[in-house]
């Protein structure tokens, strides 16, 4: 999964510096800047704008307009559940349901043993194997009760 090193600035700008050189380089920085610390620090928020002459305001936008983007550090397993129509349809609103129960957690939210961050997406172009999920980027088709459960218990078990 994601790193979870403690935020270093020296290390924040090493990231920014091997990104600003490409084009259209603000969300290969941050996502740079997410894999190394498990989050985008917000810290680093100022110091990408420095280096890329956006405002704060502009980083800050993107950061908090992508979901994929957290400024809290996931679970150690990320689960994705598609809430589009093609899955909603196929009984993607019992699995997302029932995973919240299953975690004690709403949208967004980790488990409170740190296994499971609990996303929402809207669509994973899985629609043929609706309803849909994704977990640590390994897509799932075809979501029954019986498989996310599965899913939940092997990712709780790692531990």
């Amino acid at each position: 999964m994601s790193g979870r090193e403690a935020f270093q600035p020296q290390r924040a700008a090493e990231i920014i510096a091997a990104g600003a050189h490409r084009e259209g380089p603000l969300l290969p920085i941050l996502h740079a800047l997410q894999e190394a610390f498990g989050r985008v620090p917000e810290a680093a928020i100022p110091m990408v704008a420095e280096a890329l002459n956006l405002s704060r305001a502009e980083v800050h936008g993107v950061v908090s307009f992508y979901h994929d983007f957290r400024r809290e550090p996931a679970g150690r397993h990320v689960l994705k559940l598609c809430r589009a129509e093609a899955c909603q349809s196929r009984g993607g609103e019992a699995r997302a349901a029932e995973a919240q129960i299953a975690l004690g957690v709403g949208w967004g939210a980790t488990s409170a043993d740190g296994a499971v961050t609990l996303q929402p997406v809207y669509c994973l172009g899985l629609c043929a194997v609706a309803p849909a999920a994704m977990i640590d980027d390994q897509p799932v088709g075809r979501l029954d009760r019986s498989r996310l459960a599965s899913l939940l218990d092997a990712a709780r078990g790692d531990a």
